[in-house]
């Protein structure tokens, strides 16, 4: 048996180091491990809780959105308030750009740059490849980053600012959308379809969002030059639709209202969600513990020493299983048909994964435009929300990495408990007491390792689209 260890991963947000047992050039066992101790939950003891919306988008410069609408979702849960309509649009607008702009980039510039390597310089599609995608030169590079420069500019009428904007709170968004803002707001999203639907699908977004199969999606990437069929293409040649399933079950929160809160396992039925079937294993991490806690109850004490520790990072459980979560998971427990073949056919891959990230971008960028139009500037935006004294809350969301939740209580107008769990973490999880492997440490299994070895490692972990700085607080 022969240990290797890969790391730091480059084009991650924060640190990562994979640790692998290598036999006959196969990986036996995987030890995912997130070094980097962030803190904010201690943190956020004994403050103000709107002190929250300030601190927690600092966890991450990417998703800090999708942080500010978890503690405001969370906030408003404690207020027993429910924002007005032109807040409940602008949300979902703000939080969409954020999860649309992650998603492109992660594929442009986390992702693809990967098969831009020698390993793949015999295979056909390699010099395409390199042409388009090689980082800061490709063709395909420049134009994106263009692109996603411009559709920012939503954020900045919907929010005032990216990232780490104040005007999401939970009475709703205190930055109005005028009605010369309404107009621009439908004149970028114009221009990003036109984007889209050149350069990513060259197809129409609403033709790619009704593929229902795999032989259509196959037969759909064949003679299309668009970037997402340019990896179609090359993932066939690779076989990545058969690698990377890890996970026992799918878990989403639910999405602006559009896409719903639940749970599948391997037969893709799915379930209710019910968030008390959520705990924190930290039998493997280097924090204090003796037994999973509900994240309501949820404690993050140091414990550097501690014993068979190898991450920092909790192990969340949902039900006692391992839960994948996602874009992949979204699309499942909606019942989008073109994943739940894929999924069908080889379990939850490197290829499924992608496609749905893409399938997603396809699906909602059409529901933001109708959310623009609904926008009604002069009606409000925002409600007040006094917070009480005392109380417990909790706000669930989907970042584009997957399921976010902030679980809060306050005490004599003090925050005295205050938890989070990313997506990273659902995914990035070590082994639990039970032994159990975490959803990528179960997706590595198997994978060629070792000299000689194409990236296959790679692809796997980034399929998954870690951010490890929202991990571990």
């Amino acid at each position: 048996m022969t240990r290797i260890v890969l790391g730091p991963f480059n084009r991650v947000e924060g640190d990562l180091e994979v640790q692998l047992e290598v036999a006959a050039g196969l990986v036996q066992s995987a030890q995912v491990n997130s070094p980097l101790f962030r803190g904010f939950e201690p943190l956020l003891i004994g403050r103000d809780p709107a002190d929250a919306l300030v601190i927690v988008p600092r966890i991450c410069g990417i998703c800090s959105v999708a942080q500010s609408a978890a503690a405001a979702a969370a906030l408003a849960d404690l207020a027993g308030v429910t924002p007005p309509p032109n807040g409940r649009l602008a949300l979902h607008l703000t939080q969409a750009t954020e999860n649309l702009a992650d998603h492109l980039t992660h594929f442009y510039l986390f992702f693809l740059p990967d098969f831009c390597r020698p390993a793949y310089v015999d295979r056909s599609w390699h010099a395409d490849v390199v042409a388009r995608f090689a980082a800061q030169r490709g063709s395909s590079v420049g134009p994106w980053l263009q692109a996603r420069a411009r559709f920012f500019h939503l954020a900045g009428f919907l929010a005032g600012r990216w990232p780490h904007t104040l005007a999401i709170q939970p009475g709703g968004s205190t930055k109005a959308t005028t009605a010369a803002e309404r107009i621009r707001l439908l004149a970028l999203l114009r221009e990003f379809r036109s984007f889209l639907e050149n350069r990513v699908f060259a197809d129409r977004l609403e033709h790619f969002a009704a593929l229902a199969d795999a032989d259509t999606l196959s037969a759909w990437a064949a003679g299309n030059p668009g970037d997402l069929a340019l990896f179609l293409r090359l993932a066939g040649d690779l076989g990545l639709e058969r690698i990377g399933a890890g996970a026992e079950r799918f878990l989403s929160f639910g999405a602006y209202g559009l896409f719903p809160a639940g749970s599948c396992g391997g037969d893709l039925a799915v379930d209710p969600l019910d968030t008390g079937k959520i705990v924190e294993d930290v039998s493997h991490a280097w924090l204090a513990g003796e037994v999973p806690l509900a994240p309501a109850v949820g404690e993050t004490l140091v414990a550097a020493d501690k014993p068979a520790a190898y991450t920092w990072c909790k192990a969340p459980r949902y039900g006692g299983a391992v839960a994948e979560t996602g874009a992949l998971a979204r699309q499942l427990i909606d019942g989008q048909p073109l994943l739940h073949d894929l999924v069908g056919r080889h379990g939850a891959s490197v290829t499924a994964r992608i496609v749905a990230r893409l399938l997603e971008v396809a699906r909602l960028l059409p529901v933001m435009e109708s959310w623009a139009q609904a926008l009604r500037p002069g009606e409000p935006f925002c409600l007040p929300a006094p917070l009480p004294d005392t109380g417990t809350a909790v706000g669930l969301v989907e970042a584009a990495r997957g399921s976010l939740g902030h679980w809060l209580s306050v005490r004599r107008g003090r925050i005295e408990r205050y938890q989070i769990i990313a997506p990273t973490t659902w995914n990035f999880s070590p082994r639990d007491a039970t032994g159990r492997p975490g959803a990528l440490e179960q997706a590595l299994v198997g994978l060629p390792a070792g000299e000689g070895a194409l990236p296959t490692v790679q692809h796997v972990v980034r399929s998954f689209d870690p951010c490890m700085v929202c991990t571990v607080h």
